[in-house]
């Protein structure tokens, strides 16, 4: 039995779909086995975290929303760059605008896909930007929200180190097979960022010497057919998603048949029902896995069943 998250639990389901013979069954929690190529909308993960963050505060999502032009406004400025390495308390000077932005960029992502209902880092966050004094400006009730995820430190954003000195196997894995295309375009809290195929197949060149291979998911394991693929030859997969986690955009969210089925919940994050129990869990989330364990159960009961009738 595959119990697989996030780029192993798109195998989890792939590896069943390609090997009934070794694996019994799959539980792929997040998969996003739709996001490649072009079947879905490039910036569907993106507008899931500008949803959520606009659900849980509309003022809070306006601020982060408004922040992106204030910061490139203040980065313009002379020694605009030592204004905003002092006013988010960087480990080391900022060499552009771009670094501060990409980074509380993965921050917001984070605290969607990550929004645990115990923890509540969304929560947690909007209520750190929208409790920030009314005198305080913009960027500071941003600093605000950076403060109350990552705890009072003595430097932020980038610590030293935090740079890998060598290139990620994650990195090459995008190249070489599961290019995800995410991007940006029309979102309303994110400048636009789209995904450019060329731009991304050069880095891959750069980094590794090899071309991006953007279609290598699709013609290995199906692509825009994939839900006919699975109807006709797949058997034994759930796929359990929790619809605030971005990468649900590109999970299987129906019943493909009566043993490859979808189960999701509306609050929950990423892979959050393989996660560990906690007697802190919500009804629905100990419900999600309680479905889990009795549709596997059916699998293993058939299996015996089966061996006992075919077997040895």
């Amino acid at each position: 039995m595959n119990f697989n998250e996030y780029q192993s639990l798109v195998l989890a389901s792939w590896f069943r779909l390609k090997y009934p013979h070794v694996a019994l069954g799959a539980l792929a929690s997040s998969a996003p086995i739709l996001y490649f190529d072009d079947i879905i909308p490039q910036d569907a993960y993106y507008s899931v975290v500008a949803k959520s963050f606009l659900e849980s505060s509309s003022s809070c999502h306006q601020t982060i929303r408004q922040s992106w032009e204030e910061l490139d406004r203040v980065a313009s400025e002379p020694r605009g760059l030592t204004k905003l390495s002092n006013a988010f308390k960087t480990c080391s000077p900022l060499q552009s605008s771009s670094e501060l932005k990409k980074y509380l960029k993965l921050l917001y992502v984070q605290v969607v896909q990550y929004n645990d209902p115990s923890a509540q880092p969304l929560k947690l966050m909007c209520d750190a930007i929208n409790g920030a004094p009314p005198r305080k400006g913009l960027l500071q009730k941003i600093f605000a929200g950076l403060v109350a995820i990552n705890g009072n430190l003595t430097c932020y954003v980038n610590p030293s180190g935090s740079d890998a000195q060598t290139p990620s196997g994650w990195f090459w894995q995008t190249c070489t097979e599961m290019a995800f295309p995410i991007g940006i375009t029309r979102n309303t809290m994110f400048p636009p960022e789209p995904f450019n195929l060329n731009s991304f197949s050069n880095a891959c060149k750069s980094e590794f010497g090899v071309p991006a291979r953007p279609r290598w998911v699709t013609t290995y394991f199906g692509g825009h057919d994939i839900k006919l693929i699975l109807h006709r030859f797949a058997s034994n997969i759930i796929f359990s998603n929790g619809l605030q986690d971005p990468y649900s955009s590109g999970g299987v969210l129906k019943n493909i048949s009566s043993t490859v089925v979808a189960i999701y919940t509306a609050k929950g994050s990423h892979c959050l029902d393989i996660l560990g129990a906690d007697k802190s869990d919500p009804d629905w989330l100990v419900e999600q896995r309680k479905t889990e364990v009795k549709i596997m159960k059916k699998w293993l009961a058939k299996y015996y069943a089966d061996l006992h009738a075919f077997g040895n």
